[in-house]
């Protein structure tokens, strides 16, 4: 162990001096990126796909390579893990999720896996054997792209996973929930129980997926807090009739009652002003043809809110909109909430030993909320964690277009750095 090194890290001191770190980590990311390359552009690893499968078991072969000890769950998170000299000691963990949205960018998610990888390399040639075991997990599901159900992989880690509903969904293909993992080889108990008793801190590094930092030219982010969400599928059925015989006051046009619930919607989320959000992502419209009245139109809504009250009423006004417009046209309406996550504090604590590592590393911050969902919000109510961010240029995820540079990703693989430090290798921490 390098003497100066110990002590300057236990003072929290300018950063550590880790030869082409900005290439390291671009040239990480880059690398995982070709795992699930989508020839329309992007990257698009759905849970338990081929793609998701061949990025997992590439992560597990580099986690090998840098003498990691390895293993799975049985819903397919995959662990890298630093060892501590004592048996029993509990786990700082850090990472993110490895599925992506369809044609999405390249650092969502990633950067979070392969900055943890590095971290524990740097740490293990370093330093050797932590006080405490350090682990880089790569969670198997978090975006809720392939099927109507989120945050699989840290849902289980947490014990909290809805494995009642998962025998009633499926993908857009018609496969079942239970027939992909078994697919892939999970659900089968082959591998460790997901639920964690042993976490003594969850750490994780995410892009910002929006501008404030870019803007600000502030290379960090320390979240304060994730902002509640609720995402709803709303289906609207009238009746199929036609575009030139049927007059307009005998109509039960489903579209045209969707709409009228979507402008009512989106008005009253600008008169409510930030920081709420509302948005209609996806519509659907049967049977799409241009000379017949829709028969059903399906669309998807999604409301955020820092405040949970605020988001609970705002939500049930949205709603009751919806059903009174439904019931003026004549129309029958399924409202079905897949998604109800409440406003998450992060840890108080980790939240000043990230500032002050900050500080001591010159590195401009910025406290601040997120506006996104992370696996971070459901880890937080049962393990002391954060998240940090880094900026994005422009502001844009879920897109090829996805971009941060290698100077402000590397900065955030410094702060992880020296985080992973003082909570693994201390004697005692806060």
């Amino acid at each position: 162990m390098k003497i100066a090194d110990l002590q300057r890290q236990k003072e929290g001191s300018a950063r550590m001096d880790i030869p082409d770190l900005q290439e390291q980590v671009e040239e990480m990311v880059h690398w995982l990126a070709v795992h699930g390359a989508d020839p329309e552009g992007g990257v698009t690893r759905h849970l338990y796909t081929a793609s998701w499968t061949e990025a997992q078991q590439a992560l597990e072969r580099k986690m090998k390579e840098w003498g990691l000890e390895t293993y799975y769950d049985e819903v397919g998170n995959l662990y890298g893990r630093l060892a501590s000299s004592h048996s029993e000691a509990g786990a700082i963990v850090t990472g993110s999720h490895v599925d992506t949205v369809k044609c999405g960018g390249k650092y969502d998610g990633a950067f979070g896996i392969v900055a943890g990888l590095l971290a524990l390399r740097y740490l293990k040639e370093t330093y050797g054997p932590p006080v405490r075991n350090i682990e880089v997990v790569s969670l198997c599901e978090e975006e809720g792209s392939r099927f109507p159900l989120t945050f699989w992989g840290s849902t289980n880690v947490t014990g909290i996973a809805p494995w009642d509903r998962i025998s009633q969904i499926q993908d857009a293909e018609g496969v079942p929930f239970t027939e992909a993992m078994i697919e892939a080889g999970f659900g089968l108990g082959r591998y460790r129980n997901p639920r964690r008793e042993d976490i003594l801190s969850f750490i994780e590094l995410h892009i910002e997926q929006g501008a404030v930092l870019e803007r600000d030219g502030t290379p960090i982010g320390i979240v304060e807090q994730i902002v509640g969400q609720k995402r709803y599928t709303i289906e609207c059925t009238g009746e199929a009739n036609h575009a030139g015989t049927t007059p307009m006051d005998l109509r039960k046009d489903a579209l045209r009652g969707s709409s009228q619930m979507i402008v009512a919607i989106m008005e009253s989320a600008d008169r409510a002003g930030a920081p709420l959000v509302a948005t209609v992502g996806n519509l659907k419209v049967e049977p799409n043809v241009s000379n017949v009245i829709p028969n059903k139109a399906t669309f998807t809504l999604d409301i955020r809110h820092p405040q949970g009250d605020a988001l609970d009423a705002f939500c049930e006004e949205a709603i009751e909109a919806c059903y009174t417009i439904a019931q003026e046209r004549g129309l029958h309406i399924m409202v079905n909430k897949h998604l109800d996550a409440r406003p998450v504090e992060m840890d108080a604590s980790l939240l000043r030993r990230i500032e002050r590592i900050c500080r001591h590393q010159d590195v401009p911050y910025k406290l601040m909320p997120s506006g996104a969902g992370h696996d971070a919000q459901i880890m937080a109510p049962r393990y002391p964690t954060s998240l940090i961010f880094v900026p994005s240029r422009r502001g844009i995820s879920h897109s090829p277009e996805e971009y941060t540079s290698k100077e402000d990703l590397a900065a955030g693989v410094q702060v992880l750095i020296q985080l992973l430090y003082e909570l693994g290798y201390a004697k005692e921490t806060e």
